[in-house]
């Protein structure tokens, strides 16, 4: 019997790489060993079962750093990847090479429908598959800028949230739901449970450029509220509300149990998943038959969520002495009660504490909502709080929640303690009291569905309190790789956040006697509205951004052309 592309359901993606090792995920079909072979070594592992769904992650080791080797996936000794008659490279694995400047991809939010011409008119152009064709050789680019023109490999690519929509489906999602249950009856047409979570994950990963480049391009994740559903844990009232569905329960379990299964593992260095409770299960497991994790995975899906600091969701990595990343959950993590209300829990906002330090080139620290918004949308954000706490009595009180929910006000601005006690630590790195300042500080985000770059510098009061900042402090948004507003919405959030917000949001921010921010900020970049991915490249005494999208040529929807949509650099 031979074993077809069919038998790989999903993947393999690439994940976790540094100089010696690597990471290969793969969903597969049945019960199976899979195996990679790079660079004439061999390295399998056996699937786990969750909900009837397999999945396996290889972890090869002893890689020599610097190396670049093609690789082949075969699942029980029958290849299986790269799919016979690509006309795409074959599948690589690079090791970080050390001491090398570190070259990052980023973005968020992304929905999976079709690339044709109906796809590209309700969707826009897929700013990823617009790179991987690129990368692939498959489309020239449209400008002869030398970053599109000759395009470097990125060390890596960090998604920064909505890698899918539990809530706001497509047809294809539609159509699989409406097969299964009526979708007359609650959740209607979102996700309901496990089964629903990942064939979403099949849509949305296995178109087949994408999935070369997922293939080939080591990746990092973290979630966002669409990933669950829109304004995930906004609020206490937002949360109870929820909870008093039929059907919320089956969707948190479901959403974090694959969130897991699909992103979370993948996120982990070989080291870190040691730590991990779920992970040791399949390294502990012995014999033949498949280990299945469904009832230790939805039961821990259920505690985490309702005890968040029993398990942390938030990671970080070194790039030796240049860079540190921080990736930070923003989502889970929150503390809803209105008398202690934080976007970080204790526990959370200590391991953030310990891991935003000097002593490297560049200190990036990725968190899916943006830390500093639009200043006047920022004021909102404060006020609304305020007001959702009683700062205008209990009408006022009614009225800020309603806010609060209808247009969605729960960015850090809207957990101002929790925004606080960050920006206080992003100066003490950037002034120097947390060891050799960085050259940058850098806040990279999604989520708003617009993308920008801000620079920061001290508020009056702190400066006159405050070493110096001896980093640049900046905040870096790529939104959205696919999924941009509409014509109308783009002018509404351009009025809103750049014109209306910022009188209207300091004088509610005053009335509501919000706390001034240790820090100011002013657009240096942006904003810019269409699809489009981020790349950031670091060098010992600078940093350079810029930010990609794709453009249809000749009426070719197949193969739209790469196309730079802005550049950004400080530093030497």
């Amino acid at each position: 019997m031979t074993a077809t592309s069919a038998d790989l359901v999903v993947g393999p993606l690439l994940r976790y790489v540094d100089a010696t090792s690597a990471s290969v995920w793969v969903e597969t079909r049945e019960h199976s060993r899979v195996s990679v072979t790079c660079d004439g070594r061999t390295w399998s592992a056996s699937t786990f079962a969750v909900h009837g769904h397999h999945y396996a992650l290889v972890e090869l080791d002893g890689l020599e750093p610097g190396s670049r080797a093609p690789y082949t996936v075969s699942i029980d000794d029958r290849p299986v990847w790269p799919p016979e008659g690509s006309t795409l490279p074959d599948p690589v694995i690079a090791t970080l090479v050390p001491g090398k400047p570190l070259r990052m991809a980023f973005g968020s939010c992304r929905t999976s429908v079709t690339h044709d011409e109906k796809g590209n008119r309700t969707h826009g152009i897929d700013a990823l598959r617009t790179y991987a064709l690129r990368m692939g050789g498959v489309a020239p680019a449209h400008d002869e800028d030398p970053d599109l023109a000759e395009p470097r490999w990125p060390d890596l690519v960090l998604f920064l949230g909505d890698q899918v929509y539990a809530d706001e489906t497509t047809d294809a999602m539609r159509e699989f739901i409406s097969a299964r249950r009526d979708i007359e009856q609650p959740p209607w047409t979102e996700l309901k449970d496990y089964e629903e979570y990942a064939h979403l994950y099949s849509l949305a990963w296995t178109d087949d450029t994408n999935r070369w480049l997922l293939s080939t391009l080591p990746s990092a994740m973290i979630f966002d509220d669409h990933d669950i559903r829109d304004d995930w844990n906004t609020s206490q009232a937002w949360r109870d509300e929820m909870e008093a569905t039929s059907w919320w329960h089956g969707r948190i379990v479901a959403g974090l149990a694959s969130y897991w299964v699909y992103q979370h593992l993948g996120n982990l260095s070989p080291e870190a998943r040691l730590e991990d409770e779920i992970w040791r299960r399949v390294l502990e497991h012995e014999g033949d038959d498949e280990l299945d994790l469904t009832d230790v995975l939805d039961a821990f899906a259920d505690r985490v969520d309702q005890q968040p600091t029993t398990y942390r969701w938030s990671y970080a990595r070194d790039f030796d002495d240049q860079a540190r990343l921080v990736v930070v959950d923003s989502r889970a993590a929150r503390v809803l009660d209105p008398d202690e209300r934080a976007l970080l829990d204790p526990d959370e906002l200590a391991w953030l504490d310990e891991h935003l330090r000097g002593d490297v080139d560049h200190l990036l620290i990725g968190t899916s909502l943006p830390f500093m918004l639009a200043r006047g949308l920022h004021h909102l954000e404060a006020a609304g709080e305020a007001m959702a706490a009683g700062a205008w009595g209990r009408r006022g009180a009614g009225v800020g929640e309603w806010a609060r929910q209808l247009v969605d006000l729960e960015h850090w601005a809207a957990f101002q303690d929790s925004f606080r006690k960050v920006a206080e630590m992003a100066i003490e790195v950037a002034t120097g009291q947390r060891g050799r300042a960085p050259v940058s500080v850098a806040f990279l985000s999604g989520d708003v569905h617009h993308s920008y770059v801000s620079e920061a510098r001290l508020s009056r009061r702190t400066a006159r309190r405050s070493p110096a900042l001896r980093s640049h402090l900046i905040q870096a948004v790529c939104s959205p790789i696919r999924n941009p507003l509409s014509r109308n919405m783009r002018f509404a959030t351009a009025v809103l956040s750049y014109g209306v917000a910022g009188p209207l949001g300091r004088l509610a921010s005053r009335s509501t006697k919000v706390p001034n921010s240790p820090i100011t900020w002013k657009y240096a970049e942006g904003p810019w509205f269409d699809n489009n991915l981020a790349f950031l490249e670091l060098a010992p005494r600078s940093l350079r951004m810029w930010w990609v999208s794709g453009k249809v040529v000749d009426g070719d929807h197949d193969a739209p052309r790469l196309t730079k949509v802005a550049d950004y650099t400080l530093g030497d």
